[in-house]
């Protein structure tokens, strides 16, 4: 069994282990409600960990994330129920803030050669400053008068039992059409591709997971309108990083930067698009982590990056850039949903919650390490 593949049973064993412990202590775990709760939490942390696989291909990384979450959420929040700004545009002022502010710490990284460790290490000290200024240290909700907006619906909306079903049949049927048109380009262009048989089994496999998610969530409330965003995010994402010229420099720059340079990729300016992308999933993040909380509070968004992070790096994602894939971030960040769920659940006092993030985060890296190379 080479590396690659020891990594990805290990993470399977992992997931089923925490899944079957927390099962056991908690039954209620396995509940419609509460995996339909994990699911949410579950897209707030996937969300983020894809911002951080933009990032971490071109070797990079963004320790600012958990701080710009909660900076993003509360400006959004000011300016709802403080300033009386209709909901979108609040939104949209805070996004478009993120995208200028995250592309100028690209731009010192990249430009100026400052190490994006220190330069977001910066960063994170600022933002939270920002951010507990931005509230005054109070509790900033984002509704007023109980009346639901944009903002709150982002985590409390859930998509009707019908809804649920046809979005689940679309998404199925537009991962085949990916599928089968990936297929054929790397058979055309003379590529080794799987057989039939193989890739009908994966399909079968994917389809039973999205319908079997579907009537989970139904037998709450519904899907979860966190799910569907989540669920575009990382189509996008996925695209971008495999279908596009900016992916391929991602993982050029990753893989080499000198010889990305010698071979004309433009290092610069996809570090700088890297950290603007980010900043967009930083800003979405925090308005889903804000509006789960129900209010922006000074403890929002806390070490949210190193969740992030460990999400990256427990799917297969190389913290010395070059290597990541969207499935396995999304992977990680279900083993760290669920650890955070089911201690939750377990009541587990908020210091055991801490060391066991931070067990899990070296045990990622170990796992980088010995497990990752691929050599």
């Amino acid at each position: 069994m080479n590396r690659i593949a020891a990594r990805e049973l290990s993470m399977v064993i992992a997931l089923v282990a925490i899944w079957a412990f927390f099962a056991w202590r908690e039954p209620v775990f396995l509940s419609s409600r509460n995996l339909s709760l994990l699911s949410v939490e579950l897209a707030v942390t996937a969300v983020l960990a894809l911002g951080m696989l933009v990032v971490l291909l071109p070797g990079q990384i963004d320790l600012s994330a958990g701080s710009g979450v909660g900076l993003t959420g509360a400006v959004a929040a000011v300016l709802v129920f403080w300033h009386d700004v209709p909901a979108p545009l609040a939104l949209a002022i805070a996004a478009a803030g993120a995208v200028l502010v995250w592309s100028a710490m690209g731009a010192l990284i990249a430009i100026e050669r400052i190490p994006a460790f220190i330069m977001t290490l910066g960063g994170l000290l600022v933002f939270r400053g920002l951010h507990w200024l931005v509230i005054r240290n109070q509790t900033v909700p984002v509704v007023e008068g109980g009346r639901q907006n944009l903002y709150s619906l982002l985590t409390t909306y859930y998509l009707p039992p019908v809804a649920g079903y046809l979005l689940a049949a679309l998404a199925v049927a537009g991962a085949a059409f990916a599928m089968l048109n990936a297929r054929a380009r790397r058979k055309s262009y003379g590529f080794a591709v799987d057989d039939g048989e193989l890739t009908f089994l994966k399909l079968f496999v994917l389809a039973q997971l999205v319908f079997l998610a579907v009537i989970v969530t139904n037998g709450y409330r519904g899907v979860p309108v966190a799910l569907v965003v989540l669920s575009i995010v990382a189509v996008l994402v996925h695209q971008l990083v495999t279908n596009t010229p900016f992916g391929r420099y991602l993982y050029a720059i990753g893989g080499n930067e000198e010889a990305a340079v010698v071979s004309g990729v433009p290092v610069r300016a996809t570090i700088i698009g890297a950290y603007a992308l980010m900043g967009g999933i930083v800003a979405l993040t925090g308005f889903m982590q804000t509006a789960y909380s129900g209010a922006s509070t000074s403890t929002v968004g806390s070490l949210m990056e190193l969740d992030a992070v460990a999400a990256c790096v427990i799917g297969g994602t190389s913290l010395r850039g070059g290597r990541g894939t969207v499935l396995g971030v999304l992977f990680g960040a279900l083993i760290m949903a669920s650890l955070l769920n089911g201690m939750t659940l377990m009541a587990v006092s908020p210091e055991a919650k801490y060391i066991a993030r931070g067990a899990v985060l070296a045990l990622a890296v170990w796992l980088d390490l010995r497990l990752g190379q691929g050599k």
